[in-house]
């Protein structure tokens, strides 16, 4: 009833944000080629030509689900962004080779603690894109997501900005 009152008056809901989980040049999904993160399916965000080889984590957050083959993973944020972080296209083929997974379903992580590993040349030496899409999953929650894109970011960098409804 709070938030209803106060939209009244012209005043809207937070603004949050959410950091780079890893290096690299920041592109609009709608470039990544792959139809289910490209068309904003899973979620609205960002994607990343990676530089770096690990994937952080970009708040504070609960690990929801992190898959075994170290492909990718998904947050829930202290904040309330529900967050997937999936490293390059059809990698789960690889079976978790050439990642190393440093976290587990349940664990609460704090900003900026290492998640995941790969070696990025390997992969792309296999055939993969290493294209990594970054999700605000629960994106239908807020009346904007806007990311960086365009940018070259480091990990921790300002990636993207949501604002509440």
């Amino acid at each position: 009833m709070f938030t209803k009152v106060l939209r009244s008056f012209g005043m809207r809901g937070r603004v949050l944000t959410l950091d780079a989980p890893i290096s690299g040049d920041v592109i609009p999904l709608s470039e990544v080629n792959d139809q289910t993160f490209a068309t904003g399916l899973l979620g609205q965000g960002v994607a990343i030509q990676p530089t770096g080889t690990r994937v952080i984590a970009p708040a504070d957050a609960k690990v929801e689900a992190i898959f075994p083959t170290g492909h990718a993973v998904a947050l829930n944020t202290v904040d309330g962004l529900d967050v997937l972080i999936h490293v390059g296209l059809d990698t789960v083929q690889l079976e978790g080779k050439h990642f190393t997974v440093h976290a587990q379903v349940g664990d609460i992580v704090h900003k900026g603690d290492v998640l995941i590993e790969f070696d990025r040349e390997a992969i792309a030496a296999e055939g993969y894109d290493v294209t990594v899409p970054i999700l605000v999953c629960n994106s239908v929650e807020f009346s904007c997501i806007k990311g960086s894109v365009g940018v070259h970011v480091e990990e921790m960098d300002q990636l993207i900005v949501a604002r509440e409804r």
